[in-house]
């Protein structure tokens, strides 16, 4: 059985770090030896020189036209930029806190940021965030500046933990936070976004505008009441952002038959939008172990390396949408 991250409750900034330190990054140094290069790479681009092809090099550095000349497949080699600037995107808005068991998904969000901010700072990186709640008529509530080291990861903390659960808000609105987000992000960056992706229509599109310029990863919440409805007889149901109301009676088969078929819809719609987004997306349930779930995306990045890009969209038994080209699918 999956171990469930450390409850958000009223614990402060530095009490959550040092326990994600010690029941989730102790565990990841563990498994992952020190390989963090395996999740994150730098952008350098400078060509260091040609070498023969070798088997697992990346496809993508074949030097086509000295290949030609030679009659064999040569390579080139780079001079990699080890400093990776990183932002997180966090969307905290009200459809965030729910959490059908003792989790909710902002926590899970909180835990995911804390630890993977501190893997990155740990290395010499900077992390920044960007904050969205609806409030801010820009689509960013706050921005927290990129800048390195562990004082820097509770200042980040502790602005997320800040912010108030607001019993309303207006609809999620995801297409004008990655907007806003890319006028502020200048440099090309590895990008988080962090969110449950329930918003208006025209968040794929951005989300696209974004990955063509940094290196992006969707991360996307769920918790298992969004798949399927249990038989709890009648309950009611709260909509997180309008507060709207109804009355279900969940004893009914068909009414939960007709749940499930709308989020399956939806899941395969959230599919489409990622591949067609052009990014990798990482599932994180309230009931997952975040070690496991990291480990996976390693593992899936490790393969990502190989691809040239371009296929269909297909979920994996690990939780993870991977993008799969027709060689590799066969």
């Amino acid at each position: 059985m999956s171990k469930s991250p450390p409850r958000l409750n009223a614990t402060s900034p530095d009490t959550l770090l040092r326990k994600l330190e010690w029941t989730v990054l102790r565990r990841l140094d563990g498994v992952l030896h020190g390989d963090y290069r395996t999740l994150f790479r730098g952008f350098g681009l400078d060509l260091a020189g040609l070498r023969e092809y070798q088997h697992s090099d990346d496809v993508r550095h074949i030097d086509w036209n000295v290949t030609a000349r030679l009659q064999s497949p040569y390579v080139r080699q780079y001079n990699e930029d080890r400093e990776i600037t990183a932002w997180f995107l966090l969307d905290i808005s009200p459809s965030v806190d729910f959490g059908s068991e003792e989790v909710r998904k902002r926590a899970v969000l909180v835990n995911f940021a804390a630890v993977l901010a501190r893997m990155l700072t740990r290395h010499g990186n900077r992390v920044g965030a960007l904050l969205y709640t609806g409030g801010a008529a820009n689509g960013i509530d706050a921005m927290i500046p990129a800048r390195g080291g562990r004082q820097h990861v509770l200042h980040l903390l502790k602005n997320i933990m800040a912010r108030p659960e607001l019993p309303r808000a207006p609809a999620t609105d995801l297409a004008a936070f990655l907007k806003a987000a890319q006028q502020v992000i200048n440099r090309r960056s590895l990008v988080f976004v962090v969110s449950d992706f329930i918003s208006a229509p025209g968040w794929p599109e951005a989300l696209g505008r974004l990955a063509l310029r940094h290196e992006t990863l969707a991360v996307r919440l769920f918790d298992a009441l969004e798949m399927e409805l249990p038989d709890l007889g009648l309950m009611v149901m709260q909509d997180a952002e309008t507060g709207e109301q109804i009355f279900v009676d969940t004893h009914d088969r068909g009414f939960r038959k007709r749940f499930a078929a709308l989020a399956e819809k939806r899941e395969e719609t959230l599919r489409t939008a990622f591949a067609q987004a052009g990014v990798d997306a990482l599932e994180l349930g309230t009931g997952d172990d975040l070690v496991n779930v990291i480990l996976r995306f390693a593992q899936l990045r490790k393969r990502r390396s190989q691809l040239t890009g371009g296929g269909t969209a297909s979920r994996n038994d690990s939780g993870v949408i991977e993008t799969l080209t027709a060689g590799d699918a066969a």
